[in-house]
């Protein structure tokens, strides 16, 4: 699936520029600090994540090219919004105690884990 690995090599772009904003976190932490971030580690969990989500894309689109929409489409969604999670919790670490965000945090894990299962199954063409 040529957009699936398209989109894991966006992820994996998106956390090479979030690099910056480690770089931002260690040498002017007061930057994030007037922008509101009260938990400047959330920072790098994006960074990381999305590096790690596009990874997998990535090598999921290569390893099985004829992957049914369905999984594709799960996978892309959660692999998007499991490091997206981390940003509200940069801002207000209580964001997690909602139920917004819990039932976003259950659909997207299950879209991830669901997904990569489903990829296992199906394996390569």
């Amino acid at each position: 699936m040529d957009w699936v690995v398209q989109i894991g090599l966006i992820e994996l772009a998106l956390g090479g520029l979030l690099g910056w904003a480690m770089v931002v976190r260690e040498e002017k932490p007061g930057w994030l600090t007037r922008i509101g971030v009260v938990a400047p580690h959330r920072i790098r969990q994006v960074h990381l994540d999305y590096v790690m989500m596009g990874l997998i894309l990535i090598g999921v689109g290569l390893a099985v090219p004829d992957l049914p929409i369905a999984v594709a489409i799960a996978l892309a969604f959660g692999t998007a919004v499991n490091p997206l999670l981390f940003v509200p919790l940069a801002f207000d670490p209580e964001t997690e105690k909602e139920l917004w965000y819990r039932v976003l945090s259950v659909i997207s894990f299950l879209a991830v884990s669901g997904g990569l299962v489903a990829a296992a199954i199906v394996g390569p063409a």
